[in-house]
Formats: C-alpha cells, structure tokens, sequence
C-alpha cells in the first residue's frame, strides 16, 4: 500500500514509488466556466495549457476564449502571493502552487518582457507585479533609474567579442607584490597538472614561474601533441583558452603565472596547480548563448500596462489605532497611552524630545496635539529622522511570581513619580524626502511592535525607516508635518553648502583652524587610537573638532572620530566638515568600512567611503560583502552610493553577482528590507540578464531539496522509503545518487554530492540544512577567513579550513562538506570498545594520523596539526567560540584540525542549572599536545614551537582588533541570536585586550593559555559525556 500523503507538502514531492504521477487541478477560465482535471504533475505549464484548452473545446463560451498564446495561468505561490506563470518551460512541481487551482488570465504586454518579469519575480521571490503595485514615487524612480542603466550596459554587452566577455565575466584575480621569498623556497618552478578538456589524460609540466600563461600553453600543447596525437593537427594556441580545472576562472596570456591568485595560493599550500586546455568552440558556444539571450529581451516590443489602480483615500486624523492590542487587552484595557517623538542623526539624538499628552480609551487614542522641536529647520541636518515610540502609563505595581506578561517586563524601561512607562511599538520616518524636499502633509505610519535590546529613551533610531507591511495588524500613527511656505523646502544643494562654509571660512579668524602644540598632539594621538567602542566627552569632541586640520594632517584613518565630534545640529559645523571632507586623503577599504556604520548617516560622508571602497579587489570585495549587503538596511533612500556600487561590481564580476544574489534572496523573508533588496535584486538581474537561467536553476533546486527534506522530518513514511525518495528526487540534478543521504540530526540535513561538470570524474559534497539559521555559521567563517588572510599576509599560513556556507533563506543553507576529515569524537570511538572510555585515550588521534600517514607524510601532517590547531585556539578563544565537543571539531587525513558549527559566539556559552559547561577559555587537550610533540613527552621544543606560533598569532589579531569591531558592529540590525547590542561586541575588546599594552596583552593571553592547558581534563568529562550522550 503506497504512504499516507501527511500533508499538502507532499502533493507536489516526487512521485515514482508509489507510482501516482497525476495530481487533480482546478483551473477557472476568465470566461466564468469551472473546469477540474488530472494533469500530470512534472508537466510543463505550457503542455498543461495545451491539455486544459483541448478540454475547454468541449465546454461552453469556449470561443469567447480567443487564441492560447493570449493567456497564461495565474496562482496563488508558497508564499500565499499571486504568481504570474508567463515562462511555460517550468514544470509544475516545481512551481509549486499553494493549493492546487490554476487561474487562466490575459496576457496585457509583450510576451518576452512578461516572460522576463515572471523569472525575475520567481527568482528574487517577490512578483514584479507586487513592486508594480506599489503606490510609491521613490521606488518608481529607482526602478526606472536601474532598468535604463541596465538595458545599456546590456546593449554594451552585445558588443563585445567573445575574448572581452570572457575577461569581464570570469577572469582569474590577480595578485601583485613581491614573492621572491615563496619563488627561491620552490626554486623558482612549479609542477603543473594539466587536464585537457574532452579527454580523461592529464600530462604534468614543470615550468618557471615566472613564464606567462603563453608560455605554459604552448608547452601543454605540444606535450599533448607528442604524447596522444603526434599525426593530427591540434590547431594552434590561439585555438585554446585555459581554466582553472574545476572552475570558471580563466587565465589569460599576457600575465606571468606567478601573479595569478590561484597560482600562489597553491605555491603556499604546497599543492600542484591543476589546470584545464579548453577549445575556444565551447567557450565561444557559451558567449553566444548569452548574446543570443540578451537579444531576445531587448529586442521585444514594449507595450504599456493597464494603469494601477488608484490609491483609496482616507481622511486624515490626528490619532492612533491599536488592532494589535488585541493581543494585551486585559493588560492595558486601563492605561494611558502616550506618544514620544525625537530627531536623531546616526544615534545622536539632536535637540530634546517632545512628549504628546496621555490620552485613554480602549481603541483610538487621539491628540490633536503639535509636537514642538527646539531646532531651526535650517539646521536640520540632511539625514535627520523622526523617531515615534508609542507607550503605555501604568501605575507602579510591586513583583509578583507570576510569569504572566513577560513581554512587558522585559521592555519596562522608565518608572517616574509612581509610574511606569512600557513600550508598546515604534516607528521611524525621513524628515526629508528621497529628493530633498522637507515632508508636509498628512501622513500614516504602520508601527513595529518588535524591541531591540538597547533602546534611546524608548526610542530606535537604529531601526528602519520603512513601515511595517502587513498593516491589517499594525499599530498605525497618523500624524501630519506643517506647510511651512507655499513652495517645498528643498535642502540645499551641494555647491550651495561648500559656498557656504567658504564663506564662514572667509568670515571667522584664521586662528581658529590653527594647529595645536606638543601637548594637544599627545592628547590627540591617544583619543584617535582607542578602539571604535570607545566613548568620547564633550571635552574630548570640542579638542578633535578644534584640531580637525590636525587629524587630516595626522589621522586620516581616524574620521570616525572626527565625525562623532560635529555638532550636526548646527548647519555652519556640517557645512564646514563638507568642505574639510573634499580635501580629506583616501582612506583604506579596511578603514573605510566603519563609515558605514549607522552612527555615520550623512549622504556625502557615505558617499566618501563607497570611493575609498572602489580600490577593492573582487577577492577583498567578497571578504567584506556579508558585511556590506547589510549596512544597506541603514541607508534610507533605495537611490545611493552603495546601491550603485554594489550592483555595478555584481554586474561585472559573476562570481561576486552570484553572493550578492544570495545575501539578498536569503533575507527578503524579513518585512523591513523585502523591498529594498528585491528592487536591487531586479536591478541585478536586469543587468545581468544571462546568468538569470543559472540562477534559476539553482533556486528551483533549493525548492526541491527543501520539499524533500520537509517530506522526511514531517512525513510518516519509512526511513528506507526516505533515503528512495531522496535518491529519487536528485536523479534530475546530475547528482552521484547512490551517495545522497540524509543525516539522523534533529532537522535531517540533506547530503548531497554533485558531479562537477568542469573536471571530470570529480564531485562536490554539500550539506543542505533546513531548520537551522546559518548566519551566523557563515558571519563566523567569514571572520575566519578574514584572520586567516591577515595571518599569511604577516608571513604565518595557519593552515585554517574556511570551508564554504551560504544562507539561502528562512533558516535554510548549504555547507561545504570538507573532504578527507573526520570527527575527534569517531576517531576516539573507533579505537576504544567503550564508549565512555573513548574520550580519555590519547593515543587515538595519532594513531589515526600514523593510519593516514607514513614516513615524511606523518612529519608534515602533524606539522599541520601543529599550524591548524594555534590557529584555532587563538580564533576560539577571541570570538569566544563556545559549545566545543568532540563531535564539531574534525581532523583532515592531511593533518589540518578544524572546528565546524558555531552556534555559540561572543562567550554565550553553555550552562546547566546555572554553571557553564565549558571553563576553559579554548579547547587545548593532553591528546592535541600528544600529537603536538610527535607521541614523546619529552619533545619540548615542539610544544614551544606551537606556543609560540600562538603568541603571533594572537598578536596579529590584535593589530587588527578595530576591524573585527567594525565588521560585527555592522552586523547589528542583521537579527543574529548573540549579536544583538554594543554590549555583544564588548566580549572582542575584552579578549583581544584593545587598549592595553602589547606586553600586558601578551601577559593576558599566557594565563589564558595556561588555564586551558591546566583544566583540560574538565574539557575530556564534557567529550565523555557527550560521547556517552550520542552514541551514534
């Protein structure tokens, strides 16, 4: 007997083997007729239209129809919006309706623009259609805006030679700068795999390196020649490109090899280079595929849509409606509530808040009441935002026992004169509009009810300045700005603000900008060297801005400082920090960074910073991306310098388009920045029109294995029958399907092993999660890579495996699966027959590298062991790494040790009935040093060697310390569980000792090494327990 369908899900799983491929469909045609029939579940929409209109012929009103190629169907997705089905090629499991009901409808415009549209939509998530409808100006700009762009850049693209295109899309990253050391430890050559492309051979090659990339084909050609094909004419270099084997990267010949990235990287670790002689036919066949592709949609013929609907109009008042104190009537059918209101630049707040009246009643509370700010409008300063925080006035009750109203406890924020003040929700909105102009008349706000842990005065000025979208729940705010003459107040152009500050500087005693003595200089240098958390005091803020032309001459890097020091209220100090700015030197990306932060809102300082960042690398760019795609929430206009940058280096690089597509795609579940992201998301794929079918694919692959693995956590069908399902499913996508499992962990991950198309007879492993957020796994990584880079960048490769994750969506993801590796918990179970045992023999882990390894292959693996494993002591203890058993840190066959899962950051540990779990400050056992010192306790020298690579490293991290609190500070407002305030960010400052001397920060460090070493043994009952705990 086939299995139970559990439930709606399974409707459009797999079919196979319980043999039932057909699903019944409703389909409504525009001419009222009702018409119910089986289709075949893995059709495509269009074959599914062919087989609805021969039904429809023996139905009434048929001829009303009109022709087939007129209408597309309609549905309702998964995630409960209307999604128009205009590309027919789509099957219709994957699709994925909500319920079973297909609308046929209209089509109102060309058919390859509707086409376009629809992708675009069911990629980024969100239909155009949605975008379409909103009634906002702004977004209607923008849009125009990126379509032009786009369509030109586009245009440029059919242009190009094949040759152009292959070096704009996937050219391999160069590295300059002197390798003569790394070129004399090689000799100055290098062993090269060559594969040729077609052929299962492969040939090596020792060449210079420093011969070109012409050089080295014209060897592995004539190799080639002499060894396969001595009578055949092979053509000539010009004929071949070549490719990094397994990649889309490409080398091209008028570099020398030793500049190439892909090169050193192997230079450092020691591997053979392989790569890959491809024919120019199959590249060329790509190019045009492309160009084909792109023509089709620029060639299409533009109608217009039918006109939106009109806006319903609502009269405006001066009052607050509260639906969603529904949900707390009994607690607040008494309150009084009242408004609080304050202008904020960045997190300072500008001048006093005002405070409405308290008004009460049991569903509309009106005011009618002017909320007067004591700052002239003239010194309102460009990015100023009005902050609303709307509260309940309760009278002061003592504790009670009760759990009861938890979420008011936790908001309690201010008790003044018997009374209590509890946030109910907030809201923010732009004094100015996106075009300048100061906003007047009535508008409504649909407020937040969610709290961030640190609140100004029941304030967020952190938060967004968008409206909830889901208004049929929200708390809605009207309020209405005053008209203050009968033309808009625009802010002043910028030409108009520097003639300004040249006249106040033309006016005010020359004196002023002088520059301070010996004194004022010491005073200075020590204010601009602390750390980014470092608060400053009036005193302090009056001195930087006084010798402001000092800072330029001394600390350039230190303008985060300077910046903080303007008085932002006063329009004659920001006129003057513009023009100061215009003369400001080019700061570092790295340094950069931090004036994206929040506390750095104005349009031009911003603006700055996205000019510093445009001497990045791709390879530096995609190490700060993460990063970067999240300071977009803290830019208010959806038209800005990072916007522009951003999709400007997607749409020339493909691999950086490819992550910048999935940061965005894997938040725009979340309200506050689903418009954002999904108006840059369609700006990207309208400039980047090609790789939208690869993109494609690889969501509709995300779809498919999410509903497999949903099947196997919810469904009641046998776990045989599972893993047959799960085999079932990956047939369609060149999957090793006798590999693919599930995993037995609570959310069932899916293992999935890929065959790679690029290198034959080569696979790769992924781990797909589904219930698990892994932004934090992925924030964690990135940091890891980052010291990674910063330690080789010193002269010291720690040899850390940064494996790959990347957050898809809600709580799903995919995780490289790192070959060759095991867990220490495994290698200590297989060599002990007790379980409990396991944890305490120290001879397994050696012995396991002893299996693995032999002669000068053991020497260098536990030398590896050696590198790896500083290096992660050092990263765990400064992020503060915790939840570390023996079952998320895993060995390679090669040595390298490795942690994976990072659940637990920032010293959240574990603790049980109030006592952490974990009192060490990083995982160093007896076993790890047996290893260390080769199996011989009285190998000193080797123990002393790691200690010492500790000790660097840690001291290299600490040079870089304010980095690593600028990249978690711009993680702020990204929702992540133990990244939630400034107070989160202490735990870096407090372990990489930032503001002590090098020397007491070493001292620092050694106590903390020898506390590990010293309680290790409470580490070994934590690994034995866990062992004991999880058998399998």
């Amino acid at each position: 007997m086939p299995p139970a369908k559990t439930d709606q899900l399974d409707l459009w799983a797999e079919s196979g083997l319980d043999g039932d491929d057909q699903v019944m469909v409703d389909f409504l045609l525009p001419t009222g007729i009702y018409i119910q029939m089986e289709v075949p579940r893995e059709s495509t929409i269009q074959h599914i239209k062919l087989l609805l209109w021969k039904e429809a012929q023996t139905y009434p009103l048929f001829s009303l129809l009109g022709e087939m190629e007129g209408h597309m169907f309609e549905c309702v997705n998964q995630a409960a919006v209307h999604e128009e089905l205009e590309d027919g090629t789509r099957r219709l499991c994957d699709v994925r309706p909500f319920l079973p009901v297909l609308k046929l409808i209209t089509r109102n415009c060309g058919r390859a623009e509707r086409i376009l549209d629809s992708k675009i939509g069911v990629l980024i998530g969100k239909g155009l259609h949605e975008l379409d409808a909103l009634q906002d100006q702004e977004v209607k700009d923008f849009r125009s805006k990126m379509k032009q762009i786009s369509e030109e850049k586009m245009q440029r693209m059919q242009l190009m030679s094949w040759g152009e295109w292959l070096r704009s899309c996937y050219s391999m990253p160069l590295e300059a700068g002197s390798l003569e050391n790394l070129i004399d430890k090689h000799e100055g050559i290098i062993k090269i795999t060559m594969h040729y492309d077609q052929s299962q051979d492969t040939a090596s090659l020792k060449v210079s390196l420093h011969c070109t990339v012409t050089e080295l084909m014209d060897q592995a050609l004539k190799k080639w020649q002499t060894t396969h094909c001595p009578e055949e004419d092979i053509g000539f270099r010009s004929d071949y490109v070549l490719r990094v084997s397994g990649k889309l990267e490409f080398l091209f010949e008028d570099h020398p090899l030793n500049q190439c990235k892909y090169i050193r990287d192997c230079l450092l670790t020691n591997e053979s280079p392989h790569l890959t002689l491809v024919h120019c036919d199959g590249v060329k066949a790509m190019f045009e595929k492309e160009i084909s592709t792109i023509g089709s949609v620029l060639a299409r013929k533009t109608s217009n849509p039918p006109l939106p609907l009109p806006p319903k109009k609502r009269l405006p008042t001066a009052s607050t409606l509260f639906p969603a104190l529904q949900l707390m009537q009994g607690v607040l059918s008494f309150a009084y509530l009242a408004v609080r209101a304050g202008l904020f630049h960045g997190t300072e707040l500008l001048c006093k808040t005002a405070v409405s009246s308290e008004s009460s009643s049991r569903s509309e509370h009106v005011w009618n009441k002017t909320l007067e700010f004591d700052i002239a409008v003239c010194d309102l300063p460009r990015m100023a935002r009005l902050c609303f925080a709307i509260y309940a006035v309760m009278d002061k009750v003592k504790k009670q026992r009760s759990t009861k109203n938890t979420h008011l406890n936790k908001y309690q924020t201010i008790r003044k004169a018997g009374k209590v003040h509890y946030p109910i929700a907030w809201v923010n909105t732009m004094v100015f509009d996106y075009r300048g102009q100061l906003k007047t008349g009535d508008i409504i706000l649909h407020c937040w009810t969610s709290f961030p842990d640190e609140l100004e005065e029941m304030l967020n000025p952190i938060g967004t300045i968008q409206t909830n979208p889901y208004t049929e729940n929200a708390t809605e705010l009207h309020i209405s700005f005053p008209e203050y003459s009968t033309q808009p107040v625009v802010f002043p152009a910028f030409d108009k603000i520097l003639e300004k500050a040249a006249e106040i500087a033309g006016a005010s005693d020359s004196m002023t900008m002088g520059r301070g003595g010996k004194k004022f200089y010491i005073e200075l240098k020590e204010i601009m060297e602390r750390d980014p958390l470092s608060q400053l005091c009036e005193n302090e803020k009056d001195l930087i801005w006084t010798l402001r032309y000092d800072c330029r001459e001394n600390f350039p890097q230190s303008l985060p400082k300077l910046l903080l020091s303007v008085k932002w209220s006063k329009h004659e100090d920001m006129t003057q920090l513009q023009a100061l700015l215009q003369i400001w030197p080019k700061l570092s990306p790295r340094d950069a960074l931090e004036l994206l932060d929040f506390n750095y809102p104005d349009q031009y300082v911003r603006e700055f910073a996205v000019y510093c960042l445009r001497d990045m690398s791709d390879d530096e760019l995609l190490q700060y991306l993460l990063q970067l795609v999240q300071v977009l929430r803290y830019e208010p206009y959806y038209d800005c310098a990072l916007s522009r940058f951003l999709l400007e280096r997607a749409q020339s690089s493909r691999k950086i388009g490819h992550f910048l597509f999935w940061h965005l795609r894997s938040e725009m579940f979340m309200p506050a920045v689903s418009v954002h992201f999904a108006l840059i998301l369609e700006a990207y794929c309208r400039g980047c029109i090609p790789h939208i079918e690869v993109l494609k694919k690889q969501v509709e692959a995300l779809s498919k294995l999410k509903a497999v693995n949903e099947l196997i956590k919810f469904g009641t069908i046998k776990t045989k029958t599972k893993q047959a399902h799960l085999k079932e499913a990956m047939m369609t996508y060149l999957c090793v399907v006798e590999r693919c499992k599930y995993m037995n962990s609570k959310m069932k991950p899916l293992w999935i092993v890929y065959n790679n198309k690029l290198l034959e007879g080569d696979t790769v492993d992924i781990i797909f999660k589904n219930g698990d957020d892994l932004r934090q796994d992925m924030l964690t990584l990135q940091i890891l890579r980052l010291m990674d880079l910063l330690w080789k960048e010193a002269k010291l490769d720690l040899r850390i495996v940064p494996y790959g994750c990347l957050a898809t969506g809600d709580h799903s993801g995919l995780i490289e699966v790192v070959s060759s590796a095991d867990t220490i918990a495994n290698i200590q179970k297989t060599s002990s027959n007790m379980a409990a045992a396991a944890a305490f023999n120290k001879d397994a882990l050696l012995n396991w590298l002893k299996d693995k390894n032999s002669g000068d292959a053991l020497d260098k693996a536990i030398e590896e062991f050696t590198l790896s494993c500083a290096g992660y002591c050092v990263a765990t203890y400064v992020l503060g790494i915790g939840d570390r058993h023996s079952d998320n840190i895993m060995v390679r066959s090669t040595g390298q040790l490795f942690h994976i899962d990072f659940g637990h950051i920032l010293g959240n540990f574990k603790s049980k009935f109030g006592i952490k779990r974990e009192r060490v400050p990083f995982i160093l056992t007896h076993d790890f040093i047996h290893v260390i010192q080769q199996g011989k306790t009285s190998n000193t020298e080797k123990f002393g060697n790691f200690r010492q690579y500790c000790e660097e490293a840690y001291l290299i991290l600490r040079k870089n310390g304010n980095l690593f609190i600028t990249l978690f500070a711009l993680m702020l407002t990204a929702g992540l569980p133990e990244l939630t305030s400034v107070k989160d960010i202490q735990y870096l400052k407090d372990s990489l000792a930032l503001g002590k001397t090098d020397e007491e920060a070493l001292k620092q460090f050694r106590q903390k090494f020898d506390e590990a070493l010293r309680e290790s043994w409470t580490t070994k009952v934590n690994w034995m327990a866990h062992i004991v705990a999880h058998p399998s």
